[in-house]
């Protein structure tokens, strides 16, 4: 290895700088001793003043990671030795190449050295030094001449970075209480979780509530007494009332603080199977094919909606509160609004009776619905414009569907043949989950306040609890004019 003597000339260092690293790239055993001879003539030739341990052994092995030599083929291939060496002695040859006397040689030029990367020890303009330029990417301040991928700085950084962990949605239920007398009939709806985080459920001829925040459980209601049976419950959207659909077609409110029954509907004909509220108002479905509209504050009836065929088996309303979406056993689903009399929107295109009813509180306008055995299609609408958006087959009676409060997300419940729960991410209906627990079909379901966790009840007699959202927020939605769920137009 050549020495650089203290007045040699410039295009000497220059060739012995070259011939040093076409060695480091060409060597298989590169001797620590060496580098560390040749950065300290370097050093003094540029009358460089440092601390002599910045180039001693232990600094050279910190540089590679080896315990010897820059040879550690082992440990680092020669690509990743030489950009390592390079990185940590670039001050060392900038000096190099901005020692006094090196521009103004007449054999300014750049190094005849073969790699590719021509700004490598390039010789520089001395008019151009101090000139401002556009600030450079600081990938590329790192990136090594030597580096032997095809991949741009920005790519390798891509790759290395850790990936998005998938969430992980628990396979089984947090909670598992019994329920007994829980009925297994798909036209009922037996189970609702209020805002105010406490559960309730009819048992045969019983409500009860149960308390997620102390376990308590209380009974609401009795209906012995009267030879009936409960056939729907729906928590008021302040979570103080409680209505009660019964077999014999009476609706009945009752107060959950005082548990004190306040006003009874008895208006229908037969067993009421769907209820849902609107502020103080208390719609109810029922086998006589009617849909009722009753105020709580007074004892008379607002309006009566006639549009199915057969029973009614599942009432919403839109998060806005402007439309009511209703299913029946008729196999169709009708959108209503406060105002008509008549549905102003028809779909038909199910095969089986309706049920599972939900309108997503991200998208507005968008409505799912789910049809029974014979159908197991969930179906999407855009209400706003009354057409079909998408469908997908589940394979299996679609019982239930509710969205995730708080991501574009859905979760369905399913009886013949499979009694499965699913988690399905919208609109691209990816499976994010499959849930099985249930030896009935998975009948009834609920959404707890918080937007986190799920209930589901079965002809099984048990109510399961799982997690199954996040409470991360969904994405922004687009201000794209052509959204048409961003606004009605």
């Amino acid at each position: 290895m050549a020495i650089i003597e203290e007045n040699a000339p410039t295009q000497q260092v220059v060739q012995l700088v070259n011939g040093m690293l076409n060695w480091i790239v060409g060597s298989n055993e590169i001797s620590v001793v060496h580098v560390k001879n040749l950065l300290q003539a370097l050093i003094k030739w540029c009358e460089i003043t440092v601390d002599q341990k910045t180039v001693d052994e232990d600094w050279l092995t910190e540089i590679t990671g080896t315990g010897g030599g820059l040879g550690g083929l082992k440990v680092h291939t020669q690509a990743e030795i030489v950009e390592k060496v390079l990185k940590r002695t670039s001050w060392v040859l900038a000096a190099v190449v901005l020692k006094p006397g090196i521009l103004c040689q007449s054999s300014q030029q750049r190094l005849p050295y073969t790699n590719t990367n021509s700004s490598l020890l390039r010789t520089r303009d001395p008019n151009t030094i101090f000139r401002y330029s556009a600030r450079r990417n600081a990938d590329d301040l790192h990136y090594s001449p030597y580096s032997l991928s095809p991949l741009s700085p920005a790519s390798i950084r891509l790759l290395r970075s850790p990936r998005k962990q998938l969430r992980k949605i628990p396979k089984t239920p947090f909670k598992v209480l019994d329920a007994p007398e829980l009925q297994d009939d798909f036209y009922l709806n037996l189970v609702d979780w209020s805002s105010t985080n406490i559960l309730a459920v009819g048992l045969n001829a019983s409500v009860y509530l149960w308390n997620a925040n102390t376990s308590n459980v209380t009974r609401l209601c009795d209906l012995q007494t009267e030879s009936d049976t409960v056939t729907s419950v729906a928590w008021s959207d302040r979570g103080q009332y409680v209505a009660v659909g019964t077999h014999k077609g009476i609706v009945q409110i009752w107060d959950a603080t005082t548990n004190r029954k306040t006003v009874s509907f008895p208006r229908h004909t037969a067993r009421v199977g769907a209820l849902a509220w609107n502020d103080y108002c208390i719609y109810s479905g029922s086998r006589d094919r009617f849909i009722l509209q009753n105020d709580t504050r007074s004892s008379k009836q607002e309006r009566k909606l006639a549009g199915h065929r057969q029973e009614v088996c599942g009432l919403k309303w839109s998060p806005d509160r402007q439309l009511l979406a209703s299913g029946g056993n008729d196999n169709r689903l009708l959108v209503w609004n406060q105002s008509c009399m008549n549905p102003i929107q028809i779909y038909t295109d199910h095969t089986a009776a309706v049920k599972a009813i939900a309108w997503s509180p991200h998208q507005q306008g968008l409505l799912a619905s789910g049809g029974g055995t014979a159908d197991r299609y969930i179906r999407f609408w855009n209400t706003l414009t009354a057409q079909s958006l998408q469908c997908i087959d589940t394979g299996s009676q679609v019982c239930n569907l509710a969205w995730s409060k708080h991501s574009n997300e859905l979760v369905s419940t399913h009886g013949y043949s499979q009694n499965q729960i699913v988690v399905w991410k919208y609109p691209s209906m990816v499976q994010l989950a499959r849930l099985t627990g249930h030896t009935f079909r998975v009948l009834y379901l609920a959404v707890s306040p918080d937007g986190e966790s799920i209930v589901t009840g079965a002809g099984d007699e048990t109510l399961r609890f799982w997690n199954v959202f996040t409470k991360c927020r969904a994405n922004k939605e687009s201000d794209s004019v052509l959204n048409l769920f961003n606004k009605i137009r």
